[in-house]
């Protein structure tokens, strides 16, 4: 387990990262996805190419290297910014146990 842990001051890098998903990221917000990206935890989600530059899937990544991907079913995304968001969202909520939505509602 990795010893750093996100917790309420990460806010402010959570919010960098909704505000602009790709590009430059801060030295605090990369400290963050590190941790996201990190190999110590069971479910890493991913973008699946459905349609080149049109659909994603989403995905969870095996902890077995050269397994299949697993597809979540029903969720389909058509833009890749809002995707990447979702699964910031949704790694936020497995690595803390809160809904990043209500985090930044209730700090605001």
């Amino acid at each position: 387990m990795s010893r750093y842990q996100l917790d309420q001051s990460d806010l402010q890098f959570a919010r960098e990262f909704l505000a602009d998903p790709v590009g430059y990221h801060s030295p605090g917000l990369q400290r963050v996805l590190n941790r996201m990206r990190g190999a110590d935890w069971a479910c890493k989600y991913v973008l699946v190419t459905q349609e080149r530059h049109g659909r994603w899937l989403l995905g969870k990544m095996p902890r077995k290297r050269g397994s299949e991907i697993e597809v979540v079913e029903g969720v389909v995304y058509t833009d890749l910014l809002d995707a990447e968001r979702d699964i910031f969202r949704r790694r936020w909520q497995d690595l803390t146990g809160n809904d990043l939505n209500l985090a930044l509602q209730s700090a605001a």
